[in-house]
């Protein structure tokens, strides 16, 4: 209350200082070749309130209602009329100076005062450069509430993208705990000395699954070990019923991903793959050249679950999209032997192509 209190007396006192600027600039116009001081002060004095009714007329009614809403006509109808209007209100000023401040007496006026066409342009002029002000504050405003609009639009945008991506981490690694669960029980009842490795194993990649997922972005090289250690943890499940090609050209370590971008495709490999001859193969590839980074994950197909589209596999696609929007390649060949899963990361390269 008390900043719109301000506002509204700092805009009255614009307006009040900007009008004897204009009236000062009438005296200073009027004054040229001329010594009656009186009569200048009186005649401008007259004439302000002309300039004035006419500005705030043009600046509150006819450009807000008319030319700003588009309807020129109108506008240009209505402007015709208020020139008409002011331009005999300028004459009856003159006159009335005229009759009261010179007695009749042409030959006392003041030169600039006795040109009607000169009034008529400092007029017209003063009501000019009030309505060029008046519209660069409403385009001053209009851009303003619009870059409010669409900041408040981004904030609300992203705030629901990053609830949406929480969402969407939450839901991809579930079953693979209750799995590691087992695998760690089935050990710890044997008694298996691998035991305490197995729980190292598990508890780094829980931490990773728990806490790092909640960073933006993480190393290349952490991904990696984390995929190592649910493989490793896979193979202690499966045993000699599990063969894992993780092949790796990696040039730079430290490149940062999203954190479990590429796990979850790893599990959805262990999740839907066939067995044959009672093992699971699985084929994994990842190269990082520079800023393009390529990974592939191929196994055997399970043709009993017919199209593998799972929660997983969605929320994976789903996560790029938000993630890497129109900078990401993903693609998904299946025959009646085999499931791959193609996806490339190539955010620069994929920007200069569109």
């Amino acid at each position: 209350m008390k900043l719109l209190t301000n506002t509204y007396y700092s805009s009255i006192l614009g307006h009040l200082i900007f009008w004897i600027a204009v009236y000062l600039f009438f005296v200073y116009f009027f004054s040229y070749n001329a010594t009656d001081t009186n009569y200048i002060v009186w005649f401008s004095g007259f004439l302000l309130p002309i300039t004035m009714l006419t500005t705030y007329f043009v600046i509150y009614f006819l450009i807000p209602k008319y030319l700003i809403l588009k309807k020129y006509f109108k506008f240009a109808l209505y402007s015709f009329y208020t020139i008409v209007i002011s331009a005999y209100l300028i004459i009856l000023s003159i006159y009335f100076s005229l009759i009261f401040l010179s007695n009749l007496n042409i030959g006392t006026m003041p030169p600039m005062s006795k040109n009607y066409f000169f009034i008529l342009i400092l007029v017209y002029l003063i009501v000019f450069i009030a309505s060029t002000l008046k519209l660069f504050q409403i385009q001053f405003q209009t851009t303003s509430a619009h870059e409010k609009l669409k900041s408040e639009m981004l904030e609300k945008s992203l705030y629901f993208k990053e609830q949406e991506m929480n969402y969407l981490k939450k839901q991809i690694h579930p079953h693979f705990m209750f799995n590691a669960l087992n695998v760690i029980y089935g050990f710890a009842l044997k008694q298996d000395v691998k035991t305490p490795e197995i729980i190292l194993k598990f508890s780094d990649l829980l931490d990773y699954i728990l806490y790092h997922v909640e960073q933006e972005k993480v190393s290349i090289q952490k991904e990696i070990q984390h995929i190592e250690n649910y493989i490793y943890l896979e193979e202690m499940r499966f045993q000699n019923q599990l063969e894992v090609h993780f092949d790796k050209e990696i040039q730079n370590l430290n490149y940062e991903i999203p954190p479990m971008l590429l796990l979850p495709f790893i599990e959805n490999s262990f999740k839907h793959g066939k067995f044959i001859n009672g093992v699971l193969n699985i084929d994994i590839f990842l190269k990082l050249n520079k800023d393009e980074l390529y990974f592939t994950i191929k196994n055997n197909r399970n043709l009993e679950e017919g199209n593998i589209s799972g929660i997983g596999l969605k929320n994976i696609k789903k996560r790029l999209e938000l993630l890497y929007p129109n900078q990401h390649e993903l693609q998904i060949v299946k025959d009646e032997k085999t499931f791959e899963i193609c996806l490339i990361l190539n955010p620069k390269s994929i920007y200069e192509k569109a």
